[in-house]
């Protein structure tokens, strides 16, 4: 059982990728957090498109992002690192020049830098992943992806309040919104191309260190297991976006203050928990941790449940506690599952290891707003009630 040990501040920028490194997931998370959540009102607002055209356009370039996970995969495992992080920016710089040039009306153009977008975001986690895997090992990794974590949130969460602020702007505002977003991508390549990280694909494992709990008869069922569970546990992700808003505006009829609290709350929890919390539970094996993150998550389904069943006056306060139990469960969720898969992977694989997780992922957030607004009609024995149910069964999977 490895014991548990305080990460210093410098020590930890160090297994992040050094300060140059940290600059730029600042800048590139920041870039994210003021383009990412407007670009459906970008593509409405300022191209004049439909609604549903500029989702389907999005989509599309989810859907691509996704489907070019493979080949990220393999170009890691060639020892590429810094390169992939930073084309995993540029490629987004070219899709906010897209977005720029795109006409009113143009709907193929819009999805065109949709699609750039989205391979950029879907290729960065595991590139990033990579890069710390290749520099820091053990505990040393998971704190340093906890706190890459962390960092994303805090910046994400900065640049949707300046994005938020320049909506009362209108078309010119959202206009040089996007062109500070692709400077952003731009000056974050930089900086993640000048650490000059590459690994030699031939390497084997070099951790060292293999907790009781996640050994077993070999990798690959293991991994199966784990991308399967990983699918329901992603859910997770969305519930403070879209099932909580969902269920407190539709169901219980509260303000919409209660959303948009219950989402703050979530920020500034992972920001300030993410690597304290990674932290404390290293002292247990990552495969324990990860299903505890299940239990925990399952507990605050219940608690959803429980709480939406008081309606009235007392229904969204009970909410709003029980996000906390959520937000927790999240935390040790997104500070064990990729500790564990970096953990597992071996080394000649690594790349492709992590790109199928980040599949995994993107399937999960992909498919959970249409499970979540497919359940929610039901009530809330059929949405609570589900996904406590399938997380539960994929805590318990991830311990087989």
């Amino acid at each position: 059982m490895a014991t548990t040990t305080k990460i210093k501040p410098r020590a930890l920028v160090r297994a992040s990728g050094g300060p140059r490194y940290a600059v730029a997931l600042a800048v590139d998370a920041l870039g994210t957090g003021l383009l990412r959540p407007f670009l459906l009102l970008y593509g409405v607002l300022v191209l004049r498109l439909s609604a549903p055209l500029t989702g389907i356009a999005m989509m599309a370039g989810v859907v691509a992002g996704l489907l070019c996970m493979p080949a990220v995969g393999r170009w890691l495992d060639r020892g590429a690192r810094s390169t992939v992080v930073a084309a995993s920016m540029l490629v987004r710089v070219l899709g906010v020049g897209l977005l720029l040039a795109t006409p009113a009306g143009d709907v193929w153009l819009f999805a065109t830098a949709a699609l750039f977008l989205g391979i950029g975001n879907q290729a960065w986690p595991a590139a990033h992943a990579a890069l710390v895997a290749t520099i820091a090992h053990g505990r040393d990794r998971d704190a340093a992806l906890a706190a890459g974590r962390a960092l994303r949130n805090a910046a994400l969460g900065v640049g949707a309040l300046i994005a938020t602020a320049c909506l009362a702007g209108g078309t010119t505002a959202l206009q040089s919104l996007a062109a500070v977003t692709g400077l952003a991508y731009l000056a974050a390549a930089a900086l993640a191309w000048s650490v000059h990280l590459h690994a030699h694909p031939a390497t084997t494992r070099t951790d060292g260190e293999h907790d009781k709990d996640d050994a077993g008869d070999g990798p690959a069922p293991r991994m199966r297991a784990l991308l399967a569970a990983n699918v329901v546990y992603v859910f997770c992700l969305n519930v403070p976006e879209i099932a909580l808003p969902l269920v407190l505006v539709t169901q219980l009829h509260a303000s919409p203050m209660w959303s948009a609290a219950v989402f703050v709350a979530n920020t500034v929890l992972v920001v300030t928990l993410q690597v304290p919390l990674t932290v404390t539970l290293s002292r247990f094996p990552r495969r324990t941790v990860l299903a505890l993150a299940g239990v925990v998550l399952t507990a605050s389904y219940l608690g959803f449940l429980a709480a939406t069943s008081l309606g009235g006056g007392w229904g969204a306060p009970a909410v709003a506690v029980v996000s906390v139990v959520c937000t927790i469960g999240e935390i040790i969720y997104a500070g064990s599952a990729t500790a564990l898969v970096t953990h597992l992977a071996p080394a000649r694989v690594l790349g492709r290891t992590l790109a199928r997780f980040e599949l995994s992922t993107g399937l999960g957030l992909a498919v959970s707003p249409a499970v979540i607004t497919a359940l929610a009609p039901h009530g809330p024995t059929a949405l609570w009630g589900s996904l406590a149910a399938a997380t539960l069964v994929s805590a318990a999977a991830v311990t087989q």
